[in-house]
């Protein structure tokens, strides 16, 4: 899983650390605002993207459709049109799987290394 979980700690988060979080390019950030209404990130006065949990949250959902389901940008919008709540669950709850399955293994690996 490329997208890096970790807790949000900043009110605000620059594009580069955002385009970190989730190993993409920022000129993949801005074309995704330019094509997912949902993703409006504040500006602030330089013109510098400000994002908020919020708007990491919406790129998390645009990120699991394109790159990790392999959605076209159009098939991606139309299930966040049409299935925004569903969609987001259904991240959260592989989300929550990854972290037990990556759990899990870590104790594994200790199990293996003891014995």
């Amino acid at each position: 899983m490329p997208y890096k979980e970790k807790e949000i700690e900043k009110q605000y988060y620059t594009i580069g650390e955002v385009a970190a979080l989730f190993d993409v390019a920022p000129s993949l950030i801005r074309f995704w605002e330019t094509e997912f209404d949902q993703l409006k990130p504040k500006k602030n006065k330089k013109g510098n993207r400000q994002y908020t949990a919020k708007d990491i949250e919406e790129l998390r959902s645009v990120y699991h459709l394109v790159k990790e389901r392999g959605f076209t940008i159009q098939g991606a919008k139309e299930v966040l049109k049409n299935k925004s709540v569903q969609t987001k669950d259904k991240i959260e709850i592989i989300n929550s799987l990854e972290k037990v399955r990556s759990f899990l293994v870590g104790i594994k690996e200790q199990l293996n290394t003891k014995s």
